[in-house]
């Protein structure tokens, strides 16, 4: 699987303290300086760039099998060893994209053409040719000249192939120039550039021999069997090894070697109970499905698949972050990985792909998955080809009289119109060229792309064409009854879109048994920006969940809340069977002090704060990994190790917005604001446009008591950021706090026109109207206060007050 390499794909970086940690919401807005005062703390906001020139020759080690031990001692032994017992196997296998995944460059292997071929992107003409054996590229370098540089390794195979070039400190960067190995009938053979619409050059934050096109940081783990990524922070280098170049027998299967001993004692018959030293990845794909009866819709699973073969699966065939290496074959993901959830800008508001993410997240949200479909019944998993070609590979389990027919599609029989995949697995390319079909599986909705935005596989095809007309030519074809199906879009869409009005909405999505897990876990995961302690007992239920990603989900619900109930609700997930969820228990109890901590869960604490600093410190070469430690260490009251993992994230990228401001937030929780301030302006030394600068600059004003000069920085915070609600209710309350009340308000009404719901501007609209003697219009804002907290009591009396005068 070939990825493009992209800023996008970052570990997730959490909240800071000073964000994340805040009391409970007062609805009554006090008005000027000591409500900006009150609200002057830091704020984590991503960014990425570049990172310092390595200093080290580069090196790729395989390791051997007595160095690759694993839990249980088990270790690897390489697909050679596969071959004897498993020979249909081990030639799928051959020649199959896993198995040439990586490789070394030779004549054999590369694809691209180096006859001294000159490719010109942006002002840069580069170069592919041959030097004796070697295969060569004269581009531009890290000082933006144009030099020669050796390809060592292939990545991927078709439809696109990669180069791996080395670099000092044990790096290996990745070409963004990539061969297109199609037909030169389909477009291919020829040479192209991965980012053909962008300017890029030496200073960029994406070019390729910056940190964000780096082998082992992006893309190693997926690629070779038994990686082991070897980052040394203090020397920021890097000594990666791994078992075999590919993606062999091992990486889907863990290590073999008790396996292999098991085989040499073995004798048949073999009895199904045996322990054969690996787990079974067998999903039974022939044989299970069967039609219930003649002329039945839908075939059946006689029993559920293991989930340990498709979680095999996942870890590379998602988009997500790396918890740990060297996990257990068939673990859950989120025993060694944290899934990303359903939300913009990676997938449209009804879930459907839109960034590059890898299957795994659309395949759980499909009606098959939850029916019991694996990624084997339509993947054979060694050679990666489909079961069946076409329309037969879905009537294997739908009746092909009732589904392969004009009478279902509507088009005509044998052309694309006809194909299932068309409708129900429309493609969108990634990486220019290599077109992906959405594994989500969904009928398609233009009933949505009207009320959502959101995409429908008709009007992708008929481009020509408007949502509006895709849906009247279904109502014709099959009634509207189509319109009522289950979908999720709207509720998730309100959860990005509604403020805090939409909580209800996403509370009852997250608990919905009909729902498939990863809806209800993007639920409760956009649920936790409006938490309230209203919603506590709806967050506790969620804990209990079956599916970790929804108790991961949960917990962060949870983060906000006062102590006593966060160590209630969550110290007994500290114990959890799955490292994902036993972590973030760990991020939120983090604070915590142990006297508050029942000295029965004291050790759990501990052990699972070591296995969350782990999980950092397996992503320190990720500047986001730094800024999750430093906001663990602010979280202890560390502050010296906080401020110095922000300063490796700036090392590792000056560009890292969210690095600076969480190092300021770690001066002014000391009380050093002058400080604080030096660092907000280090930062936008480097990014004047920045606008998450700008305004925690302002923050840090304020609290200087230099109001003049905050404004400034709000005013051009909201202007660089016009969609962020928070800067343009912060620049109201400095308004304000100038004297301009009448501007405050205008701005106020114009953010609460773009911001539906918004607490903080509906609140603030209130209190400054009631102070302004708008009594009606008080009463207005109370009311819709009200409307989206109806259990509140304070806005209830309030409400009533003003209705009496």
């Amino acid at each position: 699987m070939t990825r493009k390499l992209t800023k996008k794909a970052t570990p997730q970086a959490l909240p800071s303290t000073a964000a994340n940690e805040h009391p409970q919401r007062k609805w009554f807005v006090a008005a000027g300086l000591a409500l900006l005062l009150a609200i002057a703390g830091g704020l984590f906001l991503g960014s990425s760039s570049r990172a310092p020139a390595p200093s080290s020759p580069a090196s790729l080690s395989p390791v051997s099998a007595a160095d690759a031990a694993l839990p249980a001692n088990a270790t690897y032994v390489g697909a050679q060893s596969c071959q004897t017992c498993h020979e249909p196997q081990f030639k799928a296998w051959s020649g199959s994209h896993h198995q040439l995944a990586m490789q070394e460059a030779k004549a054999s292997t590369v694809l691209g053409d180096f006859a001294n071929v000159k490719f010109r992107n942006n002002g840069v003409e580069s170069t592919f040719f041959r030097r004796g054996d070697q295969f060569m590229v004269r581009t531009d370098g890290p000082d933006g000249k144009l030099a020669d540089y050796e390809i060592r390794y292939t990545f991927g195979l078709y439809p696109l192939q990669q180069y791996l070039i080395p670099f000092p400190g044990g790096r290996y960067q990745t070409l963004p120039i990539a061969w297109d190995t199609r037909p030169k009938g389909e477009g291919g053979q020829r040479w192209f550039h991965l980012y053909p619409d962008q300017k890029i050059d030496h200073q960029d934050p994406l070019h390729w021999t910056g940190l964000y096109q780096n082998w082992a940081l992006q893309c190693a783990e997926c690629h070779s069997t038994n990686l082991r990524k070897g980052y040394d922070a203090a020397s920021n280098t890097y000594r990666t090894t791994f078992s075999e170049i590919n993606v062999a027998c091992e990486s889907c299967h863990g290590p073999a070697s008790a396996h292999v001993d098991w085989a040499r004692h073995a004798k048949p018959p073999y009895s199904a109970a045996d322990d054969k030293g690996l787990p079974s990845l067998n999903s039974r794909w022939k044989e299970a499905w069967q039609f219930p009866s003649e002329g039945a819709r839908f075939a059946a699973r006689d029993h559920l698949a293991d989930p340990a073969a498709m979680n095999s699966c996942a870890a590379c065939h998602s988009r997500r972050s790396t918890l740990r290496e060297g996990g257990k074959a068939g673990a859950p993901l989120e025993d060694t990985h944290r899934l990303a959830m359903l939300t913009a800008p990676n997938y449209h508001a009804d879930g459907q792909q839109r960034e590059e993410v890898y299957v795994w997240g659309s395949f759980l949200q499909s009606r098959m998955y939850q029916r019991g479909v694996t990624c084997m019944d339509c993947h054979d998993p060694h050679s990666q080809k489909l079961r069946a070609e076409g329309n037969a590979l879905c009537t294997r389990c739908h009746n092909a009289t009732e589904f392969d027919s004009p009478k279902h599609h509507q088009h005509s029989a044998g052309g694309k119109g006809a194909q299932c995949v068309t409708c129900h697995m429309p493609t969108q390319n990634y990486m220019v060229i290599h077109a992906r079909q959405d594994h989500s599986m969904r009928v398609p909705r233009p009933d949505l792309s009207i009320s959502l935005g959101s995409p429908n596989a008709c009007t992708q095809c008929h481009s020509d064409r408007k949502p509006q007309w895709a849906a009247s030519a279904m109502d014709k074809w099959y009634g509207k009854a189509w319109r009522e199906r289950p979908q999720y879009g709207t509720t998730l869409h309100a959860g990005q879109t509604q403020g805090a009005a939409a909580l209800p909405g996403l509370l009852d999505l997250a608990a919905s048994p009909a729902a498939p897990a990863i809806i209800r876990a993007t639920a409760a995961t956009l649920a936790q920006a409006h938490v309230h302690p209203g919603a506590l007992p709806a967050a506790r239920a969620l804990l209990h969940d079956a599916d970790p990603s929804v108790r991961v989900a949960a917990l962060g619900m949870i983060a906000p809340i006062d102590p006593l109930n966060r160590v209630l609700s969550a110290s007994p997930l500290l114990s959890d069977p799955v490292l994902g969820v036993r972590i973030e228990a760990a991020r939120v109890l983090a604070d915590v002090p142990d006297a508050q901590i029942p000295e029965g869960r004291r050790a759990a604490r501990e052990a699972a704060l070591q296995e969350y600093v782990a999980s950092l410190q397996q992503e320190a070469d990720w500047p986001s990994g730094n800024v999750n430690l430093g906001n663990l260490r602010l979280r202890q009251g560390r502050m010296d190790e906080a401020a110095a993992a922000f300063e490796r994230a700036i090392a590792l990228d000056p560009g890292f917005a969210g690095a600076y401001v969480n190092l300021a937030d770690a001066w002014r929780q000391q009380g050093h604001e002058a400080e604080a301030e030096k660092v907000l302006r280090r930062g936008l030394a480097v990014m004047p446009r920045d606008a998450h600068l700008h305004h925690a600059l302002g923050l840090a004003l304020t609290r200087q008591g230099k109001k003049a000069a905050a404004l400034k920085e709000f005013v051009e915070a909201a202007r660089l950021a016009p969609d962020n609600a928070r800067y343009a209710y912060v620049q109201a309350i400095a308004l304000h706090s100038a004297g301009k009340r009448d501007e405050a308000l205008a701005l106020l009404r114009r953010a609460n026109q773009r911001h539906a719901n918004d607490l903080d501007i509906l609140a603030a609209l209130f209190s400054m109207s009631r102070e302004a003697g708008d009594r009606p219009a008080a009463l207005i804002y109370a009311k819709q206060l009200a409307g989206i907290m109806p259990d509140n009591a304070d806005l209830k009396r309030l409400v009533t007050e003003l209705e009496g005068h």
